[in-house]
């Protein structure tokens, strides 16, 4: 099995949970400037990671990969727990943090290809990240009193974890939310997040 990612993107993500499943893989770390270049689009026509290719199926968006991941392997318990419960709120989670949050990040990261005009850029990154803080604010609340976001730890939390990296990057506060600093600190000792991290070539 082999994932291309960026280092410190989404796709750290799926990278957390293969190592959580514990089987041998390839990380292939393609450069920014490769993502639209032929030999990575004939792999993620979207020139985006992550991509999945497992002895020939080549699967690409993140929450696809996740899933497939989590099917192939449920010893690995990477949607939270056996039960239907569990399960269904570590995809709750998955979504918003895939759909809603990270997709507020795009316009954070992303405000010079979406703007010409320097102003406008700075006011939709202010009111993105605004509004990310608003979510998190969502999240450390249904995080009182648990350790993670369903009965057990799940890919949601890699996500939850790989954005909040990204708050801290650009430089979003969220020091009054606790809960959410719990999280981020139990996700940075875990051995499998550390060993992704440091594939990649970070701390």
């Amino acid at each position: 099995m082999k994932l291309y990612g960026l280092p410190g993107a989404c796709s750290l993500v799926d990278h957390i949970a293969l190592q959580w499943i514990g089987k041998p893989f390839e990380y292939v770390a393609v450069g920014r400037d490769a993502l639209k270049q032929a030999p990575f689009l004939a792999v993620s026509p979207m020139g985006a990671v992550p991509a999945l290719d497992d002895a020939g199926f080549t699967l690409t968006q993140n929450c696809a990969i996740l899933e497939y991941l989590a099917e192939k392997n449920p010893e690995a318990k990477l949607l939270g727990g056996d039960s239907l419960k569990a399960r269904s709120e570590a995809r709750r989670w998955l979504a918003f943090c895939n759909s809603d949050i990270h997709k507020t990040y795009s316009m954070i990261f992303g405000a010079a290809r979406l703007l010409n005009d320097t102003t406008a850029q700075t006011e939709l990154s202010n009111n993105a990240s605004q509004r990310v803080r608003d979510m998190y604010a969502i999240i450390d609340k249904h995080l009182a009193g648990r350790e993670w976001l369903s009965d057990g730890r799940s890919v949601a939390d890699a996500y939850l974890y790989v954005t909040l990296r990204w708050a801290s990057a650009k430089k979003i506060d969220i020091s009054d939310m606790l809960n959410l600093q719990a999280h981020f600190k139990r996700m940075s000792a875990d051995p499998a997040v550390k060993a992704a991290l440091a594939a990649e070539g970070m701390k």
